[in-house]
């Protein structure tokens, strides 16, 4: 059995989906992992060098058009041109029988954006889909929620929390990027074709806002226009109750486009519902935010997201400490590992400087080809879902040394037996755009996990590495321990999932919070109870 076919069963026994193992982001998945959104750089860069002759050979007929024209107004700006000449005469009825045909109908502008169209099409399968847009604006909705950020300030291209009149700035780009009212319009679009008003309204109005101070100025790219904000500004507020907004949009809409009779009939339905009830005019119409998924821990898990890993309060609890570990392992007696303990209940350990950045660079290497969007247990089955934006691969140890040699670090640390089927693979994950994962178990709590198809018993152990760094965002946070941690490079987080009973232990429940800026990866080994009976005895103790 070969090295593929050998991966291919792996995967299958993990329950991962089936499908295209080449490294080929599919379509519609390219916002789910930052290296694929990195990979779509290349076909626009292709297209950027079809624009570039498309310019070159549209400026070369533009300066000949030039010349004709030059011509043609010189002979009509010199009253001194007499008709009479045989010549002059020829040539006046020359250009107005041929001449301007052949530049009215000219095939070279035809020729130059066949070409380009031509070009598009070949790059096109390698482009995002359009589901990739709406994946995309999802994120940032998601990264204006877990973040509190203002609508105002991202289009600026400023990522700052607004809580009451407090601003505060969560990170500084070196260059701002302000974003287009067709860019805001297309976020909020996505929302407003979910139903979902909350996040439409505020995106919607700042694409209303920009596309007012820039009225009259044509962009070629532009999808949307100041009509459109408007339309979709002012349903999406009598969908809310607000008639009031709702009637002063579709009559500035109307200032616009006065021919519209949709919009006419939307004003008099509009009037007609204020003089029936005036009290709509003024009330104020309050839009509950989504909850889909419904998560009955969101506000905890955002607020530790929103603290960034920051734990202020740590070094007044004596009990958290430092240290260098040999777990009594010859392997770590002349190279002992830091040790943080990060909590108590639930026990979690960070290891810095846990790997090399030469080695976090190369596992990155290694799973880039193989990642496929990541997925969680729906019964039986593996299904992709909103709640976790990421893609992730398997890695057996047999693909590179660097691999023997990180289960051997393993396993000398925590005392684990880590070679399968007592732990599974090593997983590598690649955060998407706003990439997350929201609160979740790495251990089964059903028995029809697929967890449980390695016969090696559920996950008793995670020992997940730090691949690298993100500039804002991205903590794990674990939220009945009540703290987060943040993506420290090359440092590696470890927990127990199960208590020495067997039972899952449920102050693990942990999530991934939202990658603000930054390209996040991390390693998971997953270590399994069989294997492990002399290594961490069991006890009935419920508190062990």
């Amino acid at each position: 059995m070969g090295p593929a076919v050998r991966l291919a069963a792996l995967l299958a026994v993990l329950a991962l989906q089936a499908g295209d193992l080449a490294g080929v982001a599919a379509r519609g998945d390219t916002f789910s992992a930052l290296t694929s959104v990195a990979r779509a750089l290349a076909p626009e860069r292709r297209l950027l060098g079809l624009l570039r002759r498309y310019l070159r050979g549209e400026e070369a007929r533009l300066r000949d058009l030039t010349r004709f024209y030059d011509k043609v107004l010189s002979l009509h700006e010199d009253s001194a041109t007499p008709v009479s000449n045989p010549l002059l005469a020829f040539t006046l009825i020359k250009r107005l029988q041929s001449d301007w045909k052949n530049v009215v109908h000219s095939l070279e502008a035809s020729e130059n954006i066949r070409a380009l169209k031509d070009g598009y099409e070949k790059v096109e399968q390698d482009l995002p889909a359009f589901e990739d847009l709406e994946g995309a604006a999802r994120a940032l909705m998601r990264l204006q929620d877990v973040y509190m950020l203002s609508v105002k300030g991202l289009a600026r291209g400023v990522f700052q929390r607004v809580t009451g009149c407090a601003v505060t700035d969560l990170y500084s780009p070196r260059r701002l990027f302000s974003l287009t009212g067709d860019d805001c319009f297309q976020v909020g679009k996505v929302a407003y074709d979910m139903g979902d008003y909350y996040h439409a309204i505020p995106w919607l109005e700042e694409a209303v806002s920009l596309f007012r101070g820039s009225y009259g100025e044509w962009k070629t790219e532009d999808e949307a226009s100041l009509e459109d904000a408007l339309d979709h500004l002012a349903f999406a507020y009598f969908q809310v109750g607000n008639i009031s907004c709702a009637l002063s949009l579709s009559r500035e809409f109307l200032l616009y486009s006065p021919d519209n009779k949709r919009m006419a009939r939307n004003v008099l339905k509009y009037e007609k519902l204020l003089a029936e009830s005036p009290n709509q005019a003024v009330a104020e119409a309050v839009i509950q935010r989504p909850n889909v998924p419904h998560l009955q821990t969101r506000d905890t898990y955002e607020e530790l997201c929103q603290t960034l890993g920051s734990q202020p309060t740590h070094y007044q609890i004596p009990s958290l400490y430092c240290s260098y570990e040999t777990s009594s392992s010859p392997y770590l007696l002349l190279q002992p590992v830091r040790k943080e303990v990060i909590h108590l209940e639930p026990y979690v350990v960070l290891y810095h400087d846990f790997v090399s950045d030469t080695e976090a660079q190369k596992i990155r290497g290694l799973a880039e080809p193989w990642l496929q969007r990541s997925v969680v247990a729906s019964g039986e089955k593996q299904l992709p879902v909103e709640y976790r934006i990421s893609k992730s691969a398997w890695l057996k140890d047999t693909v590179d040394p660097v691999l023997v040699t990180l289960d051997h670090r393993i396993a000398s640390l925590t005392g684990l037996d880590v070679q399968p089927p007592y732990a599974e693979y090593l997983q590598v994950v690649n955060y998407g755009i706003g990439g997350h994962y929201e609160p979740h178990f790495d251990h089964a709590t059903s028995p029809t996990s697929p967890l449980y198809r390695m016969n090696s018993g559920n996950r008793v152990a995670t020992f997940m590495i730090y691949l690298s760094s993100v500039e804002a965002g991205g903590a794990t946070a674990f939220i009945y321990g009540n703290f987060s941690v943040p993506v420290v490079k090359n440092a590696a987080l470890f927990w127990w999932n199960l208590h020495r009973s067997g039972e899952g232990n449920g102050d693990t429940l942990h999530a991934g919070c939202p990658v603000l800026v930054g390209d996040k990866w991390v390693a998971n080994k997953w270590i399994h109870e069989y294997g492990q009976e002399f290594r961490r005895p069991c006890s009935s103790s419920p508190e062990d």
